[in-house]
């Protein structure tokens, strides 16, 4: 989905010497994507795009944008016939067909800016220009996969088709079946599939994604076979998989709301069936009828789709949203239009000398971390967990120089909740007490920010300017970490990251002028868009609700801080005063800082 990005006149009153400090002038050229998503971001509606053809376009950059989405515009096992299309006679072997061996993989590429093309020689050719920036490679199981190839750009030769005039074909390329981004976006649908945790307590999603030229009878195969087969490289030390042999017989068929899957599955107790049944009602979530599952022929089971989530949920979505911010040195609660609202859940005593702080909901309790500072301006961690209000924090033993936004882990393990936050350029991990240890990790850089998913089974984190993303497994209270992912993105000095949505990340960094902005990206860095650009100065904190547009709030809603002061969207402004609630008499004066939401 193309989203307009709007420029944005900031209005209102700030406190004195704000507008002149905060790096966003009152008449600001920040620049606002406001729009709210309806759908997956990427999902189309409607059949989808016609394939290109050579004929489309007789231009060259035209002709080499459509040769980019070729590959892309239909069936994976006829990419490599849609592609050479484009190719003159005797460049045909530089493209070679259909692998015999492997799986057809699609080199995945942004566009960093517009294609360069020359004026035809002598002889009649012309050669096109790419500059990209490599995205992935999209996978026959419909995982992105990193990056392997390093290019940074890519030249085509092109000379006029025979007879003169008549159209133009590639006489030179790349040898790499390469796909623009774009292309995926207009091709393909993302679809989320969904793994059980270590323990079998609760679902952990899994982007994926599939031609949306695919039928329903196709959907419910391909899903089944990813299910089968196994989750995507970076996720899988935070998730269980089908028993292994586990395959299925043929395809998928029914139609009218009710299917058939017939499976080889070692060992299908009632228990695994039970869980695979749950697993395929969230991972064929905008369906509904029934679907038999069969083990070789065997009629076992037969899931109501949609009785089966509404009767189990994925994972845990915690309370209404509420949110907060810290206010000269102690959390407030925000007060914007009708949403939620709700006292501090901790004690005035405790709610002192605070810079920033992550509070959630686990049933009845409060899980509360504080980021406080002592005389020395050292940063020190307090947790407290209790009912609300919590009753007591204790202070960890340790100080910092420097410390994120902690956030909490949304273990299961009520008994031993536990949390991450990078203090000094370094990961660590606490449990309810603030005790702390370090998380060994060989990511590149300080680490300077992390954040927790909603499931409670991956992280983001900005470690040297980059992000990363993680599965995490907590067992007994003890956090560990699979090997960090690195995500394509077009900023760079990226220092704050959170979720957004099931499946999206919001971070801040600098774009190509050097201009600090904040981007939307997917989990898998697939599609990356702008929500706020020219913002003027670093990006310090930011939070994001990542439960979705049904309890109160705006689907990708976030706040952040910059220059020492708070900011919101939807719509886009500043966090004034006057919305912070329960100020005592005598406060000073200032900004509202290191906003987030309770969950």
């Amino acid at each position: 989905m193309n989203r307009r990005v709007l420029a944005v006149l900031l209005t209102g009153v700030l406190l004195p010497g704000v507008l002149a400090g905060c790096g966003i002038p009152a008449e600001t050229d920040v620049q606002v994507d406001g729009s709210v998503p309806a759908a997956e971001s990427g999902a189309l509606n409607g059949s989808p795009a016609r394939p290109p053809e050579p004929d489309d376009s007789s231009e060259p950059v035209p002709f080499i944008e459509n040769y980019l989405r070729a590959a892309a515009a239909g069936e994976r096992d006829q990419a490599y016939d849609r592609a050479r299309k484009f190719l003159a006679a005797e460049a045909r072997d530089l493209l070679p067909g259909k692998p015999q061996t492997s799986e057809i993989e699609l080199t995945v590429v942004r566009l960093r800016e517009k294609p360069e093309s020359t004026p035809p020689n002598n002889q009649g050719t012309s050669t096109v220009t790419l500059k990209v920036q490599q995205v992935g490679v999209l996978r026959a199981d419909g995982t992105l996969g990193p990056p392997v190839a390093s290019e940074t750009q890519y030249v085509f030769e092109l000379r006029r088709a025979e007879p003169t005039g008549t159209g133009l074909l590639i006489t030179e390329l790349p040898n790499v079946l390469l796909a623009s981004d774009s292309a995926v976006r207009e091709y393909f649908r993302p679809r989320t599939v969904y793994f059980w945790n270590t323990d079998l307590t609760r679902l952990v999603p899994d982007q994926r994604y599939l031609p949306s030229s695919a039928p329903t009878e196709r959907r419910i195969t391909e899903v089944m076979k990813w299910l089968a087969d196994r989750p995507s490289d970076w996720l899988a030390p935070g998730v269980t998989g089908l028993p292994d042999g586990t395959q299925l017989i043929n395809n998928a068929t029914g139609a009218d709301g009710h299917w058939e899957i017939n499976l080889n599955m070692p060992g299908a107790n009632e228990q695994r069936l039970t869980r695979l049944g749950t697993q395929l009602a969230w991972s064929l979530s905008d369906l509904e009828g029934q679907v038999d599952l069969k083990i070789q022929n065997q009629k076992r089971l037969t899931v109501d789709l949609r009785r089966e989530r509404v009767s189990t949920a994925a994972y845990p979505r915690g309370g209404d949203p509420v949110r907060f911010a810290v206010y000269d040195g102690a959390v407030r609660p925000l007060a914007f239009g009708n949403e939620s609202r709700a006292a501090v859940p901790l004690p005035p005593a405790e709610n002192r000398n605070v810079v920033s702080a992550s509070l959630a909901r686990a049933d009845d309790q409060v899980l509360a971390a504080l980021v406080v500072t002592g005389s020395d301006n050292r940063r020190r961690l307090k947790v407290g967990i209790g009912p609300e209000p919590v009753a007591m924090l204790s202070p960890g033993d340790r100080t910092f120089r420097a410390m994120s936004r902690p956030t909490w882990l949304r273990s299961l393990d009520e008994a031993r909740p536990a949390g991450v936050v990078a203090a000094d350029g370094r990961l660590y991990r606490f449990d309810g007490a603030g005790r702390m240890s370090e998380i060994p990790l060989s990511v590149p850089g300080p680490v300077t920010a992390v954040a927790g998913s909603l499931d409670g089974h991956r992280i983001a984190l900005a470690s040297g300017g980059a992000v990363f993303v993680a599965a995490v497994s907590v067992e007994g209270g003890v956090v560990s970490l699979g090997q960090p992912r690195r995500l394509t993105t077009l900023l760079t000095g990226v220092t704050v990251v959170d979720w957004v949505a099931e499946n999206e990340l919001a971070l801040a960094g600098n774009e190509a002028d050097r201009r600090s902005a904040i981007h939307q990206l997917t989990v898998d860095g697939a599609w990356e868009t702008a929500l706020a650009v020219e913002i003027g100065a670093p990006v310090t904190q930011l939070a994001g609700y990542p439960g979705g547009g049904d309890r109160g709030l705006a689907a990708f809603s976030f706040m952040f801080e910059t220059d020492g002061a708070a900011w919101r969207n939807n719509p886009f402004d500043y966090v004034k005063r006057e919305q912070v609630l329960d100020v005592p008499q005598g406060s000073r004066a200032t900004n509202p800082t290191a906003p987030f939401f309770l969950y």
